[in-house]
């Protein structure tokens, strides 16, 4: 892997990703991950143009972007925010005659990635500690003192997890529909000691994990906390008609998130 200078030298933000990543060690850990995941977006992006579903192609974009700012991407990030205000207004010609930009971008960030890693250029993904490799697959019903991640972004999850490991057993959900799964798995015991929400989601969002918590009045007991590239007005004054603790605006750095954490544990009393 290439001094990390190299990046700077080539237009990526680095002195920004480093408030969020804290050292260059933690941004290296994490690259691999916003490899494949930025390679994985834009082919979800292009057949969902194909497929005309532009609901699920503003939520990709919107993911592409915060992990792009994240990372340091800037103009990655520019683009892929334009495409998401764009299909978020059915302006099916705006997306369609700009696609190929965003893809040319989206290479470009990948071939200067690789040559960045170098030998170090393996696949990225969810990270499985030994714990977690001996436990039962797909097992939704916790036994121990647990965070809730619900964010499609896997450097969002993983940056989580590399925080609260040590101390808290961090579940992961994808989307709102798993989401809700593993809440109500876990609805009558206490062990998800709090939830972190991502409001925008693929297939179910996180309004319709709070609706589903609001009807089950589940927010007592798990108490949530609302993680967000998305800081309108319309969004926050709609997230604050429910039982939230807080919302915490991305990128965020490791201290944002746990004092987050640690105010809704005290807001539900889990604080010991």
């Amino acid at each position: 892997m290439k001094d990390i200078h190299f990046l700077e030298n080539n237009g990526v933000n680095i002195p920004k990703s480093l408030e969020l990543f804290g050292d260059a060690d933690t941004y290296n850990e994490t690259i691999g991950e916003f490899l494949v995941g930025i390679h994985s977006k834009i082919n979800q992006l292009i057949k969902q143009m194909n497929a005309k579903d532009f609901v699920n192609y503003s939520v990709t974009a919107h993911s592409m972007k915060s992990d792009a700012n994240t990372f340091g991407f800037t103009t990655l990030a520019e683009m892929a925010s334009e495409h998401e205000l764009k299909s978020k207004a059915g302006d099916f010609y705006y997306v369609t005659t700009h696609i190929n930009d965003l893809i040319t971008e989206t290479n470009k960030a990948i071939l200067l990635i690789q040559d960045y890693m170098g030998d170090d250029n393996t696949v990225g993904g969810e990270d499985k500690s030994s714990d977690e490799a001996n436990e039962i697959v797909n097992e939704d019903v916790f036994t121990r003192k647990t965070i809730l991640v619900a964010d499609d972004s896997n450097i969002i999850r993983n940056f989580v997890k590399r925080i609260f490991s040590d101390k808290y057993y961090v579940a992961t959900a994808e989307d709102g529909e798993e989401a809700i799964r593993i809440i109500k798995a876990n609805k009558d015991n206490d062990f998800i000691e709090t939830i972190l929400l991502d409001l925008n989601m693929p297939k179910v969002d996180g309004f319709a994990v709070l609706d589903y918590m609001r009807e089950n009045h589940l927010f007592r007991k798990m108490p949530v906390s609302i993680i967000s590239g998305d800081s309108s007005k319309e969004t926050i004054d709609k997230a604050f008609q429910y039982e939230i603790v807080d919302m915490l605006g991305k990128p965020f750095n490791e201290q944002n998130v746990k004092s987050v954490v640690e105010k809704t544990l005290i807001y539900s009393g889990k604080d010991n």
